[in-house]
């Protein structure tokens, strides 16, 4: 059994969820977002990221994290935060000695639909019919990050 953290960063809310896989089998064990407010330095947020993350890891202790890396194709101004909020994300992994990937939208899209450029209605789909569940991860970004942590493992199990 493998348990894989993925993270989906952002500054305002970073998605996290943990699953278990074994073979073709996908246990959903948690997940959420940790989410910052404006009103916070930027510092206070990142810090708040940072710590949650790590309080997140010594609770399920993962064996591996997967992080969404980051796209912008509009919107080059919030690339700066987003990025800053992954730089804390791989901090956090590293400090605690967790193997970390980083794997694209593209590629996490791939992997749970076989098409790169899926809607990410059907990614969330996806994510609910791996998992077993019943309903749709809400919010968005606690799916995206099952997402990639799903990708991950099928990724490690296909030796790529």
């Amino acid at each position: 059994m493998t348990r894989i953290l993925g993270i989906d960063p952002g500054i305002a809310s970073t998605g996290w969820g943990v699953i278990e896989a074994r073979g073709n089998k996908f246990k959903s064990i948690n997940y959420g977002f940790i989410k910052t407010v404006p009103s916070q330095t930027p510092g206070q947020r990142l810090m708040i990221i940072y710590n949650t993350l790590k309080q997140i890891i010594n609770e399920y202790k993962p064996d591996k994290a997967s992080v969404e890396d980051i796209f912008f194709a509009r919107n080059k101004l919030s690339a700066i935060p987003v990025a800053q909020a992954k730089g804390v994300i791989l901090l956090a992994m590293e400090s605690k000695k967790v193997e970390t990937f980083v794997f694209s939208p593209l590629q996490i899209k791939q992997a749970l639909t076989g098409n790169g450029r899926a809607e990410k209605e059907q990614v969330q789909e996806m994510v609910k019919l791996i998992l077993g569940l019943s309903v749709k991860i809400k919010p968005d970004h606690a799916a995206d990050a099952l997402a990639a942590a799903i990708c991950c493992y099928n990724n490690l199990e296909s030796g790529v």
